[in-house]
């Protein structure tokens, strides 16, 4: 079957990576190479909140949406009078949300569709918004938030549905990914990541492409007990869509709980790959990256749907790069893994074995309770953790911000109390090779090669959009907003912000019919470990930091030379939305 693939964004960004497929790619081009470095800014909105602001706006006609961390404020910006709200919907939250969500507060940003904009609320919930008024329209609660199960995710629309992903995975929480109707909030479908094939979604139509991965019920009996009941693998982070093929893309987390002397066997299906039918939820191919994850790999990143000649042949192709360090080149249709290279420094497995689809882990750094396992790379921050890659159709490289870190892990005995972390894992993060902690890496999903890379002092958590004014804009942990030459790697733009940036550019035109670019600031608590403390001061809640509670990261951080003294700029009491323009 063949597939059509969307152009970029254009005019408006609706969707939270720019188009179904995760390209992240603007067709815009009158800010290019040659002017970027002229840009100034049009306009500033604070948005309230002092978390992580991991997102992006959404610019739906002259209209701009804003996301908040906790508490979830939705507000419409009038783009017709530049950094004027038009209303503010304020959804109440459970505030229990805010202490058993892992890792802080934080919210990937909307999706639109039928005049709703549709987002995840940390408390468990859905709701739509009427565009215009903001207005609800629905709300979907999904379970208790009490247990740990938070929702952090973007959602993506597959034609009149919304599909979804929950969190919680070191609290023991159980992962799923649910189906709304767009009009009503109704569950379609929902389908496990762990538990017997009926309950995953597992049925006639499923094929995967590798013998590892075929079985009956592999998401029980690849676990000891009902350990899987507890297993993690949550989905809280990114989807793409294929409406040829009418397949939905994610990965999964990690296999709980971190100690995987606990859960002995592949741990299915932790840290993989689905793609589902968007109408039904059947999985049409499930691919396994890391079984039995003992370092935190996930497979939660983006996969990118793009069309590539490999070997001389185009191909329908998915990329995805893992947390483990791994990038992938996969055909979309079929699972099968085409191209599957080292993209960071990597000491846990050798390489891919294209023919089985495993990895050849190195023995030595296996982790095992009552061992310390030291030279773990990447660590679990990963070669690139969930701050989303672009790809530009014209260079057709991809862009991926990436960290370098290896790590000491030392696995330990954890039991289960629901609400609570559970985790059983000491880690200890550790310099890896170069001195840097970061780099934008430019990649050829071809032939898994570099083609070049930007090193950076900080890692790079924020996401990466390229243009087609052969441009790729990022920003980093202490305020920098870049554009780099989508080429060479050039820089051509560098913008001194108040706070960091973790969030993901976006391109749109204007009322005026110039474009824009936009971005937020506010780095929240688990990345301002890097940069002296979170910025705005005092963001950063959650059961993994904030609020005075205390996270193995943070004592990890707190051990790197370089984090101690790095402090970001001028303090700020709110995060905060930029946008830019040419003057």
């Amino acid at each position: 079957m063949g597939s059509a693939l969307a152009a970029g964004a254009g005019n408006e960004w609706t969707t939270p990576a720019g188009n179904p497929q995760a390209m992240r790619y603007s067709e815009l081009a009158s800010i290019h190479a040659g002017n970027v470095g002229t840009l100034v800014e049009e306009f500033s909105v604070a948005t309230g909140t002092k978390g992580g602001h991991q997102g992006q706006p959404l610019v739906v006609g002259s209209t701009m949406y804003i996301v908040t961390p906790y508490p979830n404020k939705l507000i419409a910006l009038d783009l017709n009078n530049p950094g004027t709200v038009k209303w503010t919907f304020s959804p109440r939250v459970d505030a229990y949300s805010r202490g058993v969500a892992c890792c802080d507060t934080v919210n990937r940003g909307p999706a639109y569709a039928d005049g709703k904009i549709i987002y995840n609320l940390l408390d468990d919930s859905t709701v739509a918004v009427d565009a215009s008024t903001g207005q609800q329209v629905w709300r979907a609660r999904h379970g208790d938030v009490t247990t740990g199960e938070t929702l952090t995710g973007a959602p993506i629309i597959a034609k009149d549905k919304v599909i979804i992903g929950n969190a919680g995975g070191e609290l023991g929480i159980r992962g799923w990914v649910k189906a709304l109707r767009v009009s009503d909030g109704q569950q379609v479908w929902k389908a496990f990541s762990t538990g017997p094939d009926s309950e995953v979604l597992i049925g006639a139509n499923t094929k995967p492409w590798y013998a590892k991965d075929r079985g009956v019920d592999l998401g029980v009996t690849t676990w000891p007990g009902t350990t899987w009941q507890q297993g993690g693998s949550t989905s809280w982070a990114w989807f793409s869509y294929d409406p040829a093929l009418n397949l939905v893309y994610y990965g999964t987390g990690n296999p709980g709980v971190w100690n995987p002397d606990m859960r002995k066997g592949d741990n299915k299906w932790g840290s993989s790959i689905f793609a589902r039918n968007a109408d039904t939820g059947e999985a049409a191919w499930v691919y396994q990256l890391t079984p039995h994850d003992g370092w935190d790999y996930d497979a939660v990143n983006e996969s990118i749907l793009v069309d590539l000649t490999i070997k001389g042949k185009t191909r329908q192709a998915l990329v995805h790069f893992n947390k483990n360090g791994f990038a992938y080149t996969m055909d979309r249709a079929t699972g099968e893994v085409l191209v599957a290279e080292k993209f960071a420094y990597t000491t846990w497995a050798e390489k891919v074995n294209m023919k089985t689809g495993a990895p050849a882990v190195v023995k030595a750094m296996e982790p095992h309770q009552g061992e310390i396992t030291n030279g773990i790379c990447p660590s679990p921050l990963g070669g690139k953790d969930w701050e989303p890659s672009a790809y530009s159709p014209q260079t057709g490289l991809f862009y991926v911000p990436a960290i370098n870190f290896c790590n000491a892990l030392e696995p330990l005995k954890a039991i289960y109390i629901a609400g609570t972390p559970f985790m059983g894992a000491d880690i200890a993060f550790q310099p890896a090779p170069g001195g840097y902690m970061g780099e934008l890496v430019a990649w050829n999903a071809a032939t898994g090669q570099r083609a070049w890379n930007v090193i950076e002092t900080l890692p790079v958590y924020s996401g990466v959009m390229a243009t087609a004014g052969n441009l790729v804009f990022y920003g980093t942990l202490d305020g920098h907003f870049k554009a780099l030459n989508a080429t060479n790697g050039q820089v051509v733009f560098d913008k001194q912000l108040e706070c960091g940036i973790i969030g993901s550019p976006i391109a749109y035109s204007a009322p005026d019919g110039t474009q824009r670019v936009a971005v937020y600031t506010g780095i929240g608590w688990l990345p301002g470990g890097f940069a002296g403390g979170p910025c705005p001061a005092g963001g950063g809640f959650g059961v993994q930091g904030g609020d005075g509670m205390r996270s193995p990261l943070a004592g990890a951080i707190a051990q790197l030379p370089t984090a101690r003294g790095k402090t970001t700029p001028a303090a700020a009491t709110s995060g905060m939305l930029h946008v830019f323009k040419l003057p």
